[in-house]
């Protein structure tokens, strides 16, 4: 069993002893520190927090839990239910409440949940909110209200057809020139919450044939659900089978997008950002930005169409804050994620859906050809476990000597940058591991260039 608590949340897998997995007891405990933390931002005022959910087997038995922390703390509750990451991100804010809990363990397996917490924004909280919430938790002191003060319990069904229309609106989102474009369009939405969402998007839009897969919201993912290519064999199999133009696979909670083009071959999660950034340049010219592991493919378009690219650390909280800081127009991350402030500070595999269908209906394109306009580079990644006695950091730092004469970004970890190539070494915050990131214009030399960095972790743990 595992519970790993962070800064963002607590997320573990179901059952086992108490602190040793994602037990009720740790729900309830993470649930009252997080309503003491919002209480202290916000005294003397009657507070409610938006909860929703993915379609986990575990998601109706959290959810109780949860919300009956909250009322059980004098917090109403306004329920949504089963939804995405980034409606209740925007319910947050449309139904004026002081912060949100998203119940889902994104990508994993089954077994795992977890509480994602949002401040009054609608966006995941700070490093230093995330501390001070953990200080709670290990503190321990929660004091429940009475039963006169107790919170009340609401539940809403419109805040997802709500998302929908406020995509709708954005002035780059073009309904008619989707349905003009009668396209046949295949969804992977492993048994998840975007069985609902998705094709829902997709009818408003106006796209003439949805081939629905993997769209019954039970939980039981048919298959891994983070949308990696080595996982979407059924979808790219769906594209070729019914000839449709595109194929898109969301992760459980909805706010990754991966694309499948009309052959059936993996678009490339790396190019799902660059794809809606391109088409976002092309009628506005600004700043992106990206984590400091996503492709050099999203600086390349943004430089060519006049803009600025900016890198910020990785995790969403990080691209958001230096988004803001640069005022960009479009960012998110190289694993699918997209976001776009004209809407909200959240990654949105739906915004990103309706960007590239409008996209795609314009250019007259087919999803190869517009994927073959992209510079094409390659990322290979790896890591390297080490013993509980190396300190990474010294190792890191021994790295960074080795290649002093090379640009270096130590705003996360470290970057070496290459002619062009680059490596990003990050250590784990849970684990004695340090992730590899290598990117080239060519598999062969990103492989051979993690190879390259392992070999030197290597010679320095022989003393070489």
């Amino acid at each position: 069993m595992t519970l790993i608590k962070s800064i963002s949340g607590i997320r573990g897998t179901i059952g086992g002893k108490q602190y040793e997995g994602l037990t009720p007891p740790d729900i309830i405990r993470y649930s009252s520190a997080y309503a003491i933390f919002i209480k202290e931002k916000t005294p003397d005022k009657k507070l409610q927090v938006v909860v929703g959910r993915d379609a986990r087997i575990s998601g109706i038995m959290v959810s109780n839990l949860v919300c009956g922390t909250l009322i059980g703390m004098g917090i109403d509750v306004l329920d949504i239910g089963l939804t995405t990451t980034p409606t209740v991100e925007m319910a947050v804010t449309e139904s004026e409440s002081d912060g949100g809990i998203i119940i889902t363990a994104s990508h994993n397996p089954k077994q795992w949940n977890a509480l994602k917490l949002l401040n009054n924004k609608g966006e995941f909280l700070s490093a230093r909110d995330g501390e001070e919430l953990i200080k709670i938790v290990e503190q321990g002191e929660c004091s429940y209200v009475d039963v006169d003060k107790l919170g009340k319990y609401n539940t809403s069904e419109r805040y997802l057809l709500n998302h929908i229309n406020h995509i709708l609106e954005i002035p780059l989102v073009d309904p008619e020139a989707i349905r003009n474009a009668h396209f046949s369009v295949a969804v992977d939405a492993v048994n998840s919450s975007g069985g609902i969402a998705v094709p829902l998007l997709l009818e408003v839009l106006g796209v003439s044939t949805i081939h629905r897969l993997y769209c019954d919201p039970t939980g039981q993912f048919p298959h891994n659900p983070e949308p990696l290519p080595e996982h979407l064999a059924d979808i790219c199999a769906e594209v070729v089978r019914y000839k449709a133009d595109v194929g898109f696979a969301v992760d459980p909670d909805v706010d990754r997008l991966a694309i499948i083009n009309e052959l059936g071959e993996p678009f490339g999660e790396e190019y799902t950002l660059v794809a809606v950034a391109d088409y976002v340049l092309q009628h506005k010219v600004g700043n992106t930005v990206s984590n400091l592991s996503s492709s050099q493919a999203l600086k390349d378009i943004t430089e060519k169409a006049g803009g600025t690219y900016f890198a910020s650390a990785v995790g969403e909280v990080n691209v958001v804050e230096m988004m803001k800081k640069k005022k960009a127009i479009i960012g998110g991350e190289g694993n699918g994620g997209v976001i776009y402030p004209g809407l909200h500070y959240g990654r949105d595999a739906l915004v990103g859906i309706a960007l590239f269908l409008t996209y795609l209906a314009k250019s007259g394109k087919t999803c190869s050809t517009l994927r073959a306009g992209y510079p094409s580079y390659y990322i290979s990644k790896n890591k390297i476990e080490f013993g509980p006695e190396i300190v990474l950091d010294e190792i890191l730092k021994k790295i960074e000597d080795r290649y002093k004469d090379h640009d270096i970004n130590r705003i996360d970890g470290v970057k070496i940058h290459f002619d062009t190539s680059w490596v990003h070494l990050r250590k784990s915050n849970t684990e004695p591991v340090i992730r590899i990131y290598a990117e080239s214009d060519m598999p062969e030399k990103a492989d051979n260039l993690a190879r390259k960095i392992l070999n030197d972790f290597k010679e320095i743990l022989n003393g070489e």
